[in-house]
């Protein structure tokens, strides 16, 4: 999968260290555009930002730029989509504004943001018939634990180190509760409940049973 980065999510996984955990799940390449790098980071974390230019330097983050985007023809494209974005969203969300845009305009699959409020882009997207899927760092490191790639205890000390690292006082239990909502209740979109189901085929796990063992231990 490819994943489009919004501000929140690259600095709470940076913070923690975890970042590697982002490029060996979006196997397919993450990436950003030129604003949050340049402004929000800047004005929100700038602790990460040595970190995020090293890897996009190493190629671990594509970093698309506005010539980036018109060399590729779709610069009007992306325009569309922040103008059509803005009016869904407050101006306290321009870089999540940026980040969903930026994933229409590329055919990504996958937006990554911590930005759960009502109506902001993670719900929204959750109620919306949009090709775009937002996950929150909980939404990936279940994910990461469904594919086999962590068992139950790495799983809930990562969540716990990005929790602490950012000062989210998240619960990790009510973030479990969220994705059987979400992935198994159906009380969302139904591509949802067929994307995790032949992902389920794909890795040969059963959603149900890891997340009983997960919730065990919570």
């Amino acid at each position: 999968m490819r994943a489009s980065l919004d501000t929140n999510v690259i600095i709470h996984f940076y913070r923690a260290g975890l970042q590697s955990i982002l490029f060996d799940f979006f196997d397919e390449g993450v990436f950003i555009y030129e604003q949050i790098r340049n402004v929000e980071l800047e004005n929100h974390g700038r602790d990460v930002i040595g970190k995020v230019d090293s890897d996009i330097n190493e190629g671990r983050i594509e970093l698309y730029t506005n010539q980036k985007l018109k060399d590729l023809q779709v610069y009007k494209i992306f325009e569309y989509n922040v103008k059509e974005n803005r009016n869904l969203y407050g101006s306290g969300d321009l870089g999540e504004v940026y980040a969903i845009s930026l994933a229409q305009t590329l055919g990504a699959y996958s937006l990554v943001t911590d930005d759960i409020k009502q109506g902001g882009p993670y719900m929204s997207l959750l109620q919306f018939e949009d090709e775009v899927m937002p996950f929150t760092f909980a939404d990936v490191l279940i994910l990461r634990y469904l594919i086999g790639n962590a068992d139950e205890n790495q799983t809930i000390k990562d969540f716990n180190l990005i929790n602490e690292s950012s000062n989210l006082n998240w619960a990790f239990r009510s973030q479990v509760a969220k994705f059987v909502n979400r992935f198994i209740k159906k009380m969302y979109r139904n591509e949802d409940f067929e994307w995790i189901h032949n992902l389920s085929e794909t890795y040969h796990f059963n959603i149900k049973n890891k997340l009983t063992s997960l919730s065990k231990l919570l």
